[in-house]
This record gives C-alpha cells, sequence and structure tokens, in this order.
C-alpha cells in the first residue's frame, strides 16, 4: 500500500507516483482516529502538525504544483472542481501531512544527509544521463523545469525524499515471510479441482404461464424503479477537426498529379526477393562451393558441409535496401528466380546466394490513389486554418449564439443529440453511434447544465470538440403502458430462477440422500458434464458462482449454485483435489515473497505513520482548505 515512500520516491518522476500512493494514507486518519482532523482554527493555516503549520500560501503552490503534474500525466487539464470532485484536495493535503509527519521525526532523530551526498544521488539518475550513459547537466534542466521545479527547489525536495526514505526503510527493514504464509498462498493460487455438473437451463423449467395483469400491476409497483426512465440531455455538438475542415477543401487533379510525381516512391511497393546465402572464409573455398553447385549439387547441402543449418543461411523475404551487405544485394537483385551468384567479396566474408522467389514492384497509379491524395492534401491545407478558425468560433460563442448558429456562421455542421443518458445511449436504450473520439462528451456534459458556455475539449488527434447542453429531461417513472414488455420479460427471467432453484435444491437433496449423478440425471432426462483441472481464477469451464461453489465444497460432496445467468443453475460434485508443491527456489516462491514482504512493510509503514501523527498531534481547517482549493469561491 505505502511502499511507494521507500521505492517510488527514488526520482522525480516517482515523486508523482509517490503522491498518489500517499493518498491511502488519509485511511490512516479514520482507522487510528487522530482528534481533532477537520476541527477548525488559524484562518490562514489550512493544517498544524506538531509544530509545523501549512498555510493557505504554501499549500496552494503545492496543491497547483501536483494538479499541473497530473495534468501532464492525463495530457490535459485537469480543473480545481473536477479535482475535489476526485478527492484530490483531501489526498494531495493526507500526502502533505504524512511527508510532515516524517520530516518532524527525521529533525527530533537529527538525520541529515551532505550536500556532497544530495549530489551524487542525483547525479547517479539514469533519467539524467545522456547518450552516454553519462550525467548530462542540459537535460537535468530541461527534465526539472518540465516537472515545475527550480535547480535549488528540486536539489531540497530530493533531500527531504532521501531523509524520508532512510527513516522509512528502518521502519520495515529485512522482513522474513514465513514459509507456511508462502505455501498457503500458492495452494490458493494454484489448486486444481475436477468436478461434475448438471446444468439447468430456462428450457428445464416448464412452461411458465403469462402473468395475470393483476400479478403484472403487482410486481411492476413493487419494483417501479427498475423501469425508470434515466435523465436525458439534449445536447449539441460541434467538431472542429482538420479532417472536418477538409471536406469542404477543393483540391485540383494538377495539384495531385504533382503530389504523385513528387512523392512516387509512398505510392510503390518495391521489389522483395527470398534470398539465402553461405559465407566462406576466402575465395578459394567460395569457388570451390560455387564448382559444386554447378556441377549439380544441391546448394543448402553445400551449406550442410560447412555445418550450417537452414536458420543460418536464410535471409528472408528482403527489398534490395534490406540487405544490409551493398555487394549482395547487388549481386542478389541481378539474378533470376532460383539462380545462383558468383562468389561475391562482401563485408563480412565471400558469399554464394541464391534466389528462391521473387515478388516484382507494384506501383500504384495515380487513378487508383488520386482520391486519397486529394483527401491528404486537403487535410494538410485544412491544418493552417485551424487556429483562425477556433477564434471565430469563440468570438460567435462570446457574442451569445449557440452552436448551431456558430456553425451555420462558419460553413460547419453542428450535431444535435435529442437525448442522451450517462451511459451514451438514446431514448431506445441503444448506443449513440459517432460521438467524437479522443474525449468524453456525455461526462462533461453531464457535468454542465443549461446556458453553460463551456470550454472546448481537445483530442488527441488536434482539433477541438465543444458542447452544450440545450436541455435536461429529469429521471422520470414510466407508466406500466410504455414498458410492459420488460416488465413481462423480468417477471419470467424470476420465475425461471425460481423453479430453477426449487429443482436444483430438489436434486441436491437426492444426491445427498445416495442418489448417483450419472443415475440421477438419467431418471430427471438431464446431462452430467465435467470441468477439469478449473482454478479459483483464469478458468472460464464455470460461471464464477459455480467456481465459488466447487472450492467451498469438499472432495466428493455436491452444491448447487447460480449458473453464469440467473435464469441458470448448475448442480455439481467436485471429484478430485490436487494441492501443487512450491519449488522454494522457483519464480512463483520468489513472487510471493516479494508481494507479502511488500505487503507487511505497507501494513507497518501506515502503523507508523499514524503513531507519528497521533503523537505530533493533528489538526486540519476545513475552511481554510476550501479557500486554498477554490471550494470556497465555488460554493459562493
Amino acid at each position: 500500500m505505502l511502499r511507494g515512500i521507500r521505492t517510488a520516491s527514488a526520482n522525480w518522476l516517482g515523486r508523482i507516483v509517490m503522491g498518489v500512493v500517499l493518498g491511502l494514507i488519509a485511511v490512516s486518519f479514520a482507522i487510528w482516529g487522530i482528534g481533532d482532523i477537520f476541527r477548525g482554527f488559524g484562518r490562514t493555516t489550512v493544517a498544524k502538525i506538531g509544530g509545523t503549520e501549512i498555510t493557505i500560501d504554501q499549500f496552494r503552490q503545492i496543491y497547483n504544483d501536483r494538479l499541473q503534474q497530473y495534468s501532464r500525466q492525463l495530457g490535459r487539464p485537469l480543473a480545481s472542481d473536477q479535482a475535489r470532485a476526485l478527492g484530490l484536495d483531501r489526498q494531495i493535503l493526507s500526502q502533505i501531512l504524512a511527508e510532515t509527519a516524517l520530516d518532524e521525526r527525521a529533525k527530533s532523530l537529527r538525520l541529515g544527509l551532505s550536500d556532497d551526498e544530495v549530489a551524487r544521488r542525483v547525479m547517479s539518475e539514469p533519467v539524467f544521463r545522456g547518450i552516454g550513459g553519462q550525467f548530462e547537466r542540459a537535460r537535468f534542466e530541461q527534465m526539472i523545469r518540465q516537472a515545475g521545479y527550480s535547480e535549488p527547489r528540486y536539489i531540497a525536495e530530493q533531500r527531504r525524499v532521501s531523509i524520508r526514505r532512510q527513516l522509512t526503510s528502518s521502519v520495515s527493514g529485512e522482513l522474513i515471510v514465513p514459509d507456511i504464509a508462502r505455501t498457503v498462498i500458492y495452494q490458493y493460487e494454484n489448486e486444481q479441482r475436477n468436478v461434475e455438473y448438471i446444468l439447468l437451463t430456462a428450457a428445464n423449467a416448464g412452461d411458465i404461464p403469462a402473468p395475470t395483469p393483476e400479478a403484472l400491476a403487482k410486481y411492476f409497483d413493487d419494483n417501479k424503479t427498475l423501469f425508470r426512465a434515466p435523465e436525458y440531455r439534449k445536447i449539441a455538438i460541434l467538431r472542429l477537426t482538420a479532417q472536418e475542415i477538409a471536406e469542404g477543401v477543393e483540391v485540383s487533379d494538377a495539384d495531385a498529379k504533382r503530389y504523385y510525381d513528387d512523392h512516387r516512391t509512398r505510392f510503390v511497393t518495391p521489389e522483395r526477393r527470398h534470398l539465402q546465402q553461405i559465407v566462406f572464409a576466402t575465395m578459394a573455398d567460395a569457388k570451390k562451393g560455387a564448382e559444386a553447385i554447378a556441377a549439380g549439387a544441391d546448394f543448402t547441402a553445400v551449406a550442410t558441409q560447412r555445418g550450417m543449418n537452414d536458420s543460418d543461411i536464410d535471409l528472408g523475404l528482403v527489398t534490395r535496401d534490406g540487405v544490409l551487405d551493398r555487394a549482395v544485394a547487388n549481386a542478389a537483385f541481378a539474378l533470376t528466380d532460383g539462380a545462383v551468384s558468383a562468389p561475391v567479396e562482401g563485408r563480412f566474408g565471400v558469399v554464394l546466394v541464391r534466389v528462391t522467389k521473387i515478388e516484382p514492384e507494384k506501383v500504384r497509379s495515380f487513378a487508383d490513389v488520386s482520391a486519397e491524395i486529394k483527401r491528404s492534401i486537403a487535410t494538410e491545407r485544412a491544418k493552417t486554418s485551424l487556429s483562425s478558425l477556433h477564434d471565430k468560433i469563440e468570438d460567435e460563442r462570446a457574442a451569445g449564439l449557440r452552436l448551431d448558429e456558430v456553425a451555420a456562421k462558419v460553413g460547419l455542421k453542428a450535431r444535435t443529440i435529442e437525448a442522451i443518458d450517462r451511459s451514451g445511449r438514446d431514448a431506445d436504450g441503444n448506443p449513440v453511434a459517432d460521438l467524437p473520439a479522443g474525449v468524453d462528451v456525455v461526462s462533461n456534459a453531464y457535468a454542465s447544465d443549461v446556458g453553460v458556455e463551456n470550454d472546448p475539449l481537445q483530442p488527441q488527434g488536434g482539433g477541438y470538440v465543444w458542447y452544450e447542453v440545450a436541455k435536461i429531461m429529469p429521471s422520470h417513472e414510466r407508466p406500466l403502458a410504455q414498458v410492459r414488455e420488460r416488465v413481462e420479460a423480468r417477471w419470467r427471467d424470476l420465475e425461471i430462477a425460481k423453479r430453477l432453484k426449487e429443482r436444483g435444491d430438489a436434486l441436491l437433496e437426492k444426491l445427498r440422500g445416495g442418489s448417483g449423478m450419472h443415475d440421477l440425471a438419467g431418471v430427471e432426462g438431464l446431462k452430467v458434464e465435467t470441468a477439469a483441472w478449473i482454478k479459483r481464477r483464469g478458468s472460464s469451464a464455470l460461471p464464477a458462482p459455480a467456481i465459488n461453489a466447487a472450492f467451498a465444497t469438499a472432495k466428493d460432496a455436491y452444491a448447487v449454485a447460480e449458473g453464469k445467468e440467473a435464469t441458470q443453475r448448475i448442480v455439481l460434485k467436485v471429484t478430485d483435489v490436487t494441492l501443487p508443491l512450491l519449488d522454494k527456489a522457483g519464480a512463483d516462491a520468489k513472487r510471493i515473497d516479494d508481494s507479502l514482504r511488500n505487503a507487511l512493510a505497507d501494513d507497518l509503514l501506515a502503523q507508523y505513520l499514524a503513531h507519528i501523527e497521533t503523537e505530533l498531534g493533528t489538526s486540519i481547517n476545513q475552511n481554510a482548505l476550501n479557500q486554498a482549493t477554490g471550494a470556497a469561491a465555488a460554493e459562493n
């Protein structure tokens, strides 16, 4: 859980990872009971731990820095309201408190690190090394600047992080994993069972008569929430991408032909040949080989005599440029199919080369590719107008025009989705097609409101996507007449499930009473199937409920479980149980050791941090926290 404090924080990239991991420290506040957490006190202090106060300005700087780090990781800006909705304000505060607690304890223990040692650690970071493997100052400065650090601030931060690692590493130490724990986990993961089973499906439930109007009405009244209409929103979308603008860009045949002539190699698939070669140490040896082949010896037989196998002589299907040795390439591509070259003095020895297959050069004609070329040219031309069109659209929006009006004014097409729910489905329950790729319009629209002017979204491929909520249709109860088919189908499924449960339980009683599974199946007109060597995880022979039941049942005992669907039931017998032996020197043992050691270390570290925070005393001012993160302004 918390091993990022010891390992992930080892470099500047790890600081970001460490921040996310330390967010889990917030749980320790609730578990270990810090008495005055979230109680108001000084107006300008967000939190206090021990003798250290975290002011609004200090927290705001750290908070904004880390939001920028998260934004760089996500590849898009992370707004403050989105960060608060994700709980990042509380997580980041918890990180800061945990780090401050470690700093306070390190100070009390008089732990420190010399300037030379800090410099050595920074210079030894692989991320700051250049091609030659040496520390490069220019690379160092560029990367810490990209991460939002100045050099003095980065060095100071690395000093603190290194001292924290010293402290946290001393808490966990070299933990020893008990043999019994390692064995139990391995056997739990890899235990295998064989099962015989009978699958009961809807066909085994008998005839289900249609429900009476009274029964259906009662079921509907008792379960109205299952059939409610979700909230729908009417959304207008305007996409501005180079591809969309390109639809209105005309490209002449002359321009397309000029592009074809200038970039002809793009439309040519070069000749490829499948080649074999035998490398000789001397020209004399190569001539002997060539004479033997000319006299009727097989090319591969000559290679075999020299201790070479098929993979040694096979160069594969290659182009002329794909052959590293120019002399060999020239000789090979001058041969006819099946021919063997004269000895060639290559870069790595004297070579005999044979052609076993030739794929001729293929040239796509201008007529075949003209449409493709025109689209490519139009797209490139459209890219130059993206920025100016973006500004025009923003100006028109600022003037109060709706997206459809803006689109008409700038020569684009806006799309209106009459009704879409949070899952992206329309009023008929079908997925809405052709939503903009690379951005989540639906989630953003549901985070907005009617009349709100939203910032455009930016897909990874470039361009902009504007959206606006035109109307909100609140969730509401549907009348029975509107959803009768769905209600009847669900009522029928429940009746089937009820009957199958009763039949499955009856079969189980008979089996436990001494009936054999195959005999009982014959009497009942059912089929016995088998599932061999299933494991708790990763087995698809049985659905999850049946696998869970099989591993909770003793050998030669019976159980009944739900099937893949609610309208299925499985009656099963465990026929064999195999417990594997763990190789203590194998990879599985090492993996389990590492996992358990990390888990134990995390638990120790969580307890240690909780103890420090409780001992020092921790207080948080919610009002100041809201002010620092912008929540107070949002509430007003």
